[in-house]
Parts: structure tokens; sequence; C-alpha cells
């Protein structure tokens, strides 16, 4: 089989796959932990959890792509190719902060509970 070939959601995004669900999610974790070791770095006596740190990153790439998704599937509800007009080709303003609006806020809890 063909990397890449898996859809991810084929009807609401069809150039999405499931290796590049995946990977993001994988980089997003590895950002945490880089992230974790600069602050532990720089930050003196931080002393930051790089587990904590790559499970918010992991949870934060997938939340996104669920984030992604939902906007999506309003626009194919609603049989429109962009939000606006004010950023031609990309799909409008919206998706600028689709992932944003969904991840954010479960970010946030995330790193109160951990």
């Amino acid at each position: 089989m063909l990397i890449g070939k898996h859809k991810l959601a084929p009807i609401l995004s069809p150039k999405k796959s499931i290796e590049g669900g995946i990977g993001g999610i994988l980089g997003a974790a590895l950002i945490g932990v880089l992230y974790g070791l600069a602050i532990n770095y720089w930050g003196g006596n931080a002393a930051a959890d790089l587990l904590q740190y790559a499970i918010i990153g992991a949870v934060g790439g997938a939340i996104s792509q669920i984030g992604d998704l939902a906007a999506s599937a309003i626009k194919r509800y609603h049989n429109i190719k962009d939000y606006g007009k004010l950023i031609p080709g990309h799909g409008g303003i919206l998706d600028r902060f689709d992932s944003v609006i969904f991840t954010a806020p479960i970010i946030f809890y995330l790193s109160l509970f951990l």
C-alpha cells in the first residue's frame, strides 16, 4: 500500500490522510518535548516534565485535526468553498483559526489537570 493512500475523512476533506494525521500528532508531541527541553535549559530551575509536554502536544495535534474537520463539515453542509474572501485560496479567515478554536480550551484545561 502507498503511504498517504488511507483517507482520514474522504467526504469532508479528501486530501487528508491517516498517515498525515498520525504524523501531525507525533510531530506535535515532539515539538512539546522540545519546548519542555527549552524550558528546562533556559528556565533555570523549571524542571518541566517532558512527558506532560509530549502529551499536551499530542492531544493538541489530535484536537486541531478535529477542529479542521469540523470546519470542513460546516462548509460541506452549506455547500461553500471558502468562509470569506479576505485570504483568497485559503478557505477564508476561519480556516486559519478553526483548529485553535477547538484546541485552545482543551489545552488550557489539560495543562491545569497535568
